[in-house]
């Protein structure tokens, strides 16, 4: 037990040494410290100082480099001096020298010209080796393209069979026509003739009561004769209307015709190169693009074909121009959506081509007069009326109401509703004129272009500024077999069509052309959405397109006139506007319907 005790006190003793030990080392350490950060503080000082001092002297040695620079610059300017006047000491002599190695110096780049162009002679040999075998690829393709052709002139010629047909066939009908109406004069006289006898035999002998007798029989007959005549014409008549929208159909109901207008003494600039090198048909026109420049000094041009239904060179009239669109004209009347529109830059002719005395307008209206008076042989009764707008910065505004700021005509904001039953659409607040005669037509032609947004740019002195509409809707109804079409004609004369860069627009002229490219584009849009059959045509997307949304889609008969300029320095919109007709030109939309409906069906 003891051993213990001492054991204890002596593992005590030890730990109080070492106890002592560690607390002797701790001081220690803490003198250390104390002296390490009196060492810090010395050293940030020093650094401090050192940093202060490094400023000084770069401050005294950019002060230095300036001063240098400055004498440097000095004797810079006395060198340059110096050295100006030796330069002009040495021209002479440096002139003579150099037009020496100059003319030693064409000597060596004539040969190695020389040299070039008869390796580009050996370039250009084996590029036409490798040109003739793609010559003869181009071949075998153009033989095939020519089988395509001599099908599709076998088709048209087809449907110019088919139209013949039409033709003979409208041609017997008129017959039929004369025919009957002559045999209608013959029957009333024959009648009046015998009711002259019928008062002369009036007896009560037995011999004048059988011719009696006898002459009403022969009268009788001769009425339901007459009768069946008539039903007979009423039944040629809705037989021509289907054949001739059958017709219409073949041809497609999307079709873009391609204007060019003749050249004028006011224009300065020269024409452009413009062929049209199928004079069978006329469908085609061929642009000479510009100028092109090869490195090796080559002055070329590029031709550009395009193709359409019909391409009208400069010297057509409008006459036979409106031979082409005549048949348009006729579907409306037979209750069918009809669009014509001409498209194309700033003076190419579309408001000559629309709206002037022999425009396409005019002669529209009158045509549709004729139509209606010949129609009445047949039992049609045809009512018409017609509203003029225009399309300006994306507002409508009417175009047969003078231009008024008032805020009672504010509130008067025109707005368009469309009918889905009917496929019609009406714009609220526009004044709408009851055409009974040519002339009427011809007022509200001359009212509309007074009112109508004109401005001067830098294309042209009276640039039509805005999209004019003129809306004619035909209502026919059938006595007799109780049938009745609505039919809605658009006359469209687009705002030219050149780029903001060509018609240097500024200011409310800017805005305008944006606005016009704007719903341009637009309308490309809605065509290309219909060709590809799309389910959500953008309409919306501009009011012109809005206004014109039953007259673009498949329930409608489209007709595009691109109208073009003669000018070179036309050229680019030219091709622009070419490109533009050719997309459309593309595109097939559905089958027209027309709006027919029979009294008491409703």
């Amino acid at each position: 037990m003891g051993a213990v005790v001492l054991n204890r006190a002596a593992v005590v003793s030890e730990l109080e040494e070492h106890r002592q030990r560690l607390e002797e080392r701790n001081e220690a350490l803490k003198t250390d410290l104390d002296a390490a950060r009196d060492e810090n503080r010395q050293a940030k000082y020093e650094l401090e100082r050192l940093q202060w001092q490094q400023k000084r002297d770069v401050e005294d040695l950019n002060r230095r480099h300036r001063d240098t620079i400055d004498d440097l610059s000095r004797q810079h300017r006395t060198a340059i001096e110096d050295l100006s006047k030796e330069l002009d000491q040495l021209k002479d002599e440096e002139t003579k020298e150099h037009q020496a190695r100059i003319d030693a110096l064409n000597r060596h780049y004539q040969q190695e010209l020389e040299d070039e162009r008869q390796k580009k002679d050996r370039e250009i040999q084996d590029l036409r080796a490798r040109m003739g075998n793609e010559q003869q690829d181009l071949n075998l393709e153009l033989q095939r393209k020519d089988r395509e052709i001599r099908d599709a002139r076998l088709e048209c010629d087809s449907l110019r069979d088919d139209l013949e047909r039409e033709k003979s066939l409208k041609g017997s009908l008129q017959t039929n026509i004369t025919e009957l109406s002559a045999a209608n004069t013959t029957l009333e006289a024959k009648i009046n003739s015998l009711r002259s006898h019928v008062e002369f035999l009036e007896s009560d002998s037995k011999a004048q009561s059988d011719s009696f007798a006898s002459m009403e029989a022969r009268l009788q007959e001769a009425l339901a004769a007459a009768e069946e005549a008539r039903r007979k014409l009423i039944k040629e008549e809705t037989e021509r209307r289907v054949l001739f929208n059958k017709y219409q159909e073949l041809k497609g109901n999307i079709r873009v015709m391609c204007r060019v207008r003749p050249a004028i003494t006011d224009d300065a600039s020269a024409e452009a190169g413009i062929s049209f090198p199928d004079e069978k048909t006329s469908a085609e026109i061929v642009l000479a693009g510009p100028e092109e420049k090869s490195s090796l000094g080559v002055v070329s041009r590029k031709n550009y074909p395009f193709e359409f239904d019909r391409v009208f060179a400069p010297a057509v009239q409008n006459e036979e121009i409106f031979g082409e669109i005549s048949q348009l004209v006729q579907s409306a009347l037979d209750g069918y959506n009809v669009c014509i529109f001409c498209y194309g830059q700033t003076g190419s002719g579309k408001t000559y081509t629309m709206s002037s005395e022999d425009g396409m307008i005019p002669r529209a209206t009158h045509m549709i007069y004729d139509t209606m008076t010949k129609l009445k042989e047949k039992s049609w009764e045809y009512t018409m009326e017609g509203s003029f707008v225009e399309v300006y910065n994306e507002e409508l505004n009417d175009l047969l109401t003078p231009n008024d700021r008032s805020a009672d005509a504010r509130s008067r904001k025109l707005e368009i509703r469309h009918d889905e039953a009917r496929k019609q659409t009406t714009i609220v607040n526009c004044k709408t004129v009851q055409l009974n005669s040519a002339s009427s037509v011809e007022r509200i032609l001359d009212e509309a272009q007074k009112n109508r947004s004109v401005a001067a740019t830098k294309a042209n002195e009276r640039s039509s500024r805005s999209h004019s509409v003129f809306i004619l809707k035909l209502v026919g109804e059938n006595v007799a077999t109780g049938e009745r079409c609505e039919g809605t004609l658009n006359l469209v004369d687009l705002a030219g069509s050149e780029r903001l860069k060509h018609s240097q627009a500024e200011g409310d002229r800017m805005k305008e052309t944006q606005n016009i490219n704007k719903s341009l584009s637009c309308l490309g849009d809605v065509i290309e959405a219909l060709g590809r059959g799309s389910g959500h045509i953008p309409y919306r997307n501009s009011k012109l397109t809005h206004l014109l949304q039953y007259s673009l889609g498949g329930n409608s008969k489209t007709l595009m006139f691109v109208m073009v300029s003669p000018l070179e320095t036309h050229l680019k919109e030219t091709l622009t506007s070419l490109r533009f007709a050719t997309k459309v030109h593309n595109t097939h939309i559905g089958t027209a319907k027309a709006t027919k409906k029979i009294r008491g069906s409703e």
